[in-house]
């Protein structure tokens, strides 16, 4: 350190040091650097009480006063800390030159050309997507200044970017007249592409299962729309409203499955999977108005006007072949369901509850309740041609809509609650959980959210407390030791020091950056229905 001795009358002290007495005449103070004061004379290394010093100091006083002498305070070294600090910077409520920005986000936004950028810096920086390690990215400032050197102007530039964007509007609005325009190009000139995916889909799995339901139902439908305008009996009115329920419903489905196949858009950028389930939650509510409600509607007028039934014999064959047809189209969904389970790990029973395949579900369902709705039928029927009273018929068409009722509920309560949007299983959420913390990066991960967004597409959310030590010893790991201690050995003022700083650590939030990236990673590849990873740092 440096001292200067100074004295002027009374007052005398030296700089710099812990502690600066001032003696003015009559008693002795001591000024701390943190703003406090105590009346000290000198500080006792041995331990000696305050106000013994303060006595001496008060009768050396006295003394000096008394033989009329002017004795000087004897010099004591005192320190003064002086704290260095950078001058803080005001950045202001809009701080935009530092931001990175894409080559896309620059050309539409400030209505640049590629060639235009090819006269401004380029900065590679670590890219956010998995297919990429690296991308080019532009000073916001440089695009800025460039946009204002191409258009001359921010008036000018406004108006580009409002002509812009009304002919985008307009071209949205021609975009059906176009597809259509297409379409029907296509079907002039034969479409020799192969055939798409989306019809792909209908060839295997859940699709195969609708399909096969669809022909099926409708064929039930058909024929025992004729049985019933043959013979008048209430249970083969509900029996065909019920096939032709399904078949629509079935439909339904089909169209949820080809919309679910589109490619995800700016507007929904988390893909159409989920029109699955929306297919099946309006299938349940058509079963219930269209297949329930009438059954019921035509069981109690046959209650209240009951009429004689006619002979049965076609309707027993009618129901006989649907009974097989149905039993049928079961089998083919079962195996799906089964096949699809065991793929996924789970039962049976966990896998039509928890509605991981909303479209194969409701076959299963409708299916199974066609099959128990022709035993009731057959059975009420029977009993009518054997006793002659209609109100068996009549209450047989009611049994069907309870049962379609019941199969109506569960579907719109199951579907519903995969719109929701809800939790994983516990265990799955406990491997997440425990792949993270067993990270060393990790300290610890808090607020932890798992959504099952429907089709085997789970959600991942979580806020993470990172070791700053361990992220640093990864970045001083992957550096020339030596060249960093000559850099730090070259730090001789604040400026330098403030250089250093910014470099590394701008690299060691690369290197934290570069972390998540790692461990969102880890995440996909062990648990393959994890497909968006949302990591915050705390």
């Amino acid at each position: 350190g440096w001292q200067v001795s100074m004295k002027s009358g009374s007052l005398s002290y030296i700089l710099p040091c812990n502690r600066l007495p001032v003696q003015l005449m009559s008693q002795v103070r001591v000024y701390t650097s943190n703003g406090q004061k105590k009346d000290l004379g000198s500080q006792d290394t041995n331990g000696s009480a305050r106000g013994e010093t303060l006595h001496k100091v008060e009768t050396g006083r006295q003394d000096t006063a008394n033989a009329g002498q002017k004795q000087s305070s004897p010099k004591q070294p005192i320190q003064v800390k002086v704290k260095a600090v950078l001058k803080k910077r005001e950045y202001g409520p809009k701080y935009t030159q530092n931001n990175f920005i894409t080559g896309v986000r620059a050309i539409n936004e400030f209505c640049l050309k590629s060639s235009d950028l090819d006269q401004l810096r380029k900065i590679k920086r670590r890219s956010p997507h998995d297919d990429t390690e690296t991308f080019t990215v532009y000073l916001r400032s440089d695009v800025e200044a460039k946009s204002l050197e191409v258009w001359g102007s921010p008036e000018a530039l406004a108006r580009e970017r409002k002509r812009r964007k009304e002919a985008e509007i307009k071209y949205r609005e021609n975009l059906f007249r176009n597809q259509r325009l297409l379409w029907e190009y296509k079907e002039f000139f034969g479409n020799t592409k192969p055939r798409s995916s989306t019809a792909a889909m209908f060839f295997k799995g859940p699709g195969k299962v609708v399909m096969v339901a669809i022909c099926i139902n409708g064929l039930n439908f058909f024929f025992k729309l004729l049985a019933w305008v043959y013979t008048g009996s209430a249970s083969m009115f509900s029996e065909a409203i019920h096939s032709l329920a399904d078949t629509c419903n079935q439909a339904l489905l089909a169209l949820g499955i080809s919309q679910s196949a589109r490619t995800p858009d700016p507007s929904h950028p988390y893909g159409f999977t989920n029109m699955r389930y929306i297919a099946s939650l309006i299938s349940g509510v058509g079963i219930f108005m269209m297949g329930a409600g009438l059954s019921w509607y035509h069981g109690i007028m046959g209650l209240l006007h009951p009429h004689p039934v006619e002979s049965l014999l076609w309707a027993y064959c009618i129901l006989a072949g649907s009974l097989v047809s149905e039993g049928a189209t079961l089998l083919v969904a079962i195996n799906e369901i089964r096949r699809s389970a065991r793929a996924k790990g789970l039962s049976f029973y966990q896998y039509v509850v928890q509605s991981r395949d909303p479209s194969t579900n409701v076959v299963l369902l409708e299916d199974a309740a066609a099959v128990l709705s022709v035993a009731v039928a057959a059975t009420c029927m029977g009993l009518t041609s054997l006793t002659g009273n209609p109100y068996y018929d009549s209450v047989g068409s009611l049994g069907v809509g309870t049962l379609l009722g019941t199969v109506s509920a569960f579907l719109i309560y199951t579907n519903t609650e995969a719109l929701l949007g809800r939790s994983i299983e516990p265990e799955q959420l406990q491997r997440l959980t425990e792949l993270l913390e067993s990270d060393p990066v990790v300290r610890a991960i808090h607020d932890v959210k798992a959504t099952d967004m429907g089709m085997s597409k789970v959600r991942f959310k979580a806020e993470v407390d990172f070791d700053g030590r361990v992220v640093t010893r990864s970045y001083l790991e992957k550096q020339d030791i030596e060249q960093l201690l000559q850099e730090i050995q070259q730090v001789k003022t604040l400026e330098e020091l403030e250089a250093f700083m910014l470099k590394h650590g701008e690299n060691i939030i690369d290197m934290l950056g570069a972390e998540v990236d790692r461990l969102e990673k880890d995440l996909k590849q062990r648990n393959p229905d994890v497909r968006h990873v949302d990591l915050e740092i705390l």
